[in-house]
């Protein structure tokens, strides 16, 4: 039985996935690549590490040189709108759909590769912090992933809290074949949602799950 699900954020939980790819374009640009990104073709090429996604999305590798030029047009245009999203539509009913599951417990925490201190101020604004046992942004440090190292920890903290909790009663709910690579790393299930980084047919290659609403996921993990 699945007890505790992990959320993913960005593209998940939250809806931002329109304003990644805005952000993506203003950092191409920042390095002098005229591209127009579409948001079909990059659901349909993401993937990590990030610099085989760029290589494969412009068609060419981006320079040592030129990361840190694109990294902060990103953070910046993401920033400057980031509150301009909004959780998914049915984020809330499905978070609150799994906690009235009977028999309780179920619980649910929060990993995202966001970076920690902004995650816990956008997650208090939309007042959400009383839903999740526990809520882990990525570190302060230039590491985007792999996911796996991040589940790994935030796994160790919950079995500090509950040391009856084991990795098969676990279920990653996310939005990219990293969230599911992290969930098999450590034993635990892997459902994946269609409204954020990548596209159907992508995820559907990874073998597990695939899901169109937050709502379908929880009814699918509750059946198990």
């Amino acid at each position: 039985m699945i007890r505790h699900i992990v959320w993913d954020w960005n593209g998940t939980l939250f809806d931002d996935q329109g304003l990644v790819v805005d952000a993506t374009n203003a950092s191409l640009r920042a390095i002098g690549v005229d591209q127009h990104i579409t948001n079909e073709r990059y659901q349909e090429l993401y993937r990590r590490p990030m610099e085989e996604f760029y290589a494969e999305l412009i068609g060419f590798p981006v320079t040592d040189e030129q990361w840190p030029v694109l990294d902060v047009a990103f953070a910046g245009h993401y920033r400057s709108h980031v509150r301009d999203c909004g959780l998914n539509k049915d984020a809330l009913a499905a978070m609150d759909a799994w906690s009235a599951q009977v028999p309780p417990p179920r619980s649910q925490s929060l990993l995202s590769m966001y970076g920690h201190t902004a995650l816990l101020q956008l997650t208090g604004e939309f007042q959400l912090h009383a839903r999740f046992h526990r809520i882990d942004g990525r570190p302060n440090d230039p590491d985007f992933g792999p996911k796996a190292k991040y589940l790994v920890r935030h796994f160790e903290h919950l079995r500090t809290e509950d040391p009856t909790l084991t990795a098969d009663q676990i279920a990653l709910i996310g939005d990219c074949a990293d969230d599911a690579h992290a969930a098999f790393h450590i034993g635990a299930t892997a459902v994946l949602f269609t409204g954020g980084s990548s596209s159907r047919a992508l995820l559907e290659k990874v073998g597990v799950p695939v899901v169109d609403s937050l709502t379908e996921a929880v009814a699918l993990l509750a059946a198990r």
